[in-house]
């Protein structure tokens, strides 16, 4: 879309408001796309004074209500998005449409503003201590508590397999465990 200067919008709009030529007529002599264009122009010249036709240097930030009000506005006289635009003060038409596409997919939420640019990177990459400790002192756990399992098989294994061998002499060398231990128990 060809930007186009403030002079040259006045020279448009006052060549179509002295002059017999229409909107067509006047966009086909200036090479301007779409008479709509030049419709919208002189609507807004007529509105607004040569403010109508000044592109904005400095964004504006709506309100959520502000928003909110113009599009229930538009809904509930049936306003097309330029006459919505001048009833508001606006001259910009496609941002109300804007608003309205925002608010049919996403509801209130589309029309609050978002933020714009990358997140700031701080000095040190964020560490998420509790979501990581959590996680590995729990697989630790987990390993720990495996290996004593494993473990506690293995010694049981050895001591079936002792049995199985000769089980007279593990008979004879776990009584002689059990004797030790009972003696030092009766001693206290």
């Amino acid at each position: 879309m060809a930007k186009y200067s403030e002079a040259f919008k006045l020279q448009v709009v006052q060549e179509y408001l002295d002059g017999p030529l229409g909107y067509s007529a006047l966009a086909k002599k200036h090479a301007i796309p779409d008479a709509a264009t030049v419709r919208k122009w002189v609507t807004f010249f007529q509105e607004f004074g040569l403010e109508g036709l000044k592109r904005k240097r400095k964004k504006t930030v709506y309100p959520v209500q502000f928003k909110v009000d113009v599009l229930h506005f538009m809904k509930e006289t049936g306003a097309s998005y330029s006459e919505t635009a001048i009833a508001f003060g606006m001259n910009n038409p496609s941002l109300i449409a804007n608003w309205n596409r925002a608010f049919q997919e996403n509801g209130i939420k589309g029309l609050k503003p978002k933020q714009k640019g990358r997140p700031p990177m701080s000095r040190k990459p964020r560490k998420q201590p509790g979501k990581q400790a959590k996680s590995t002192s729990l697989s630790q756990e987990e390993l720990e508590r495996e290996n004593e399992l494993l473990r506690l098989e293995i010694a049981y294994l050895k001591k079936l397999k002792a049995f199985r061998e000769n089980p007279d002499t593990f008979l004879e060398k776990h009584k002689q465990q059990w004797h030790t231990h009972s003696k030092k128990k009766d001693s206290n």
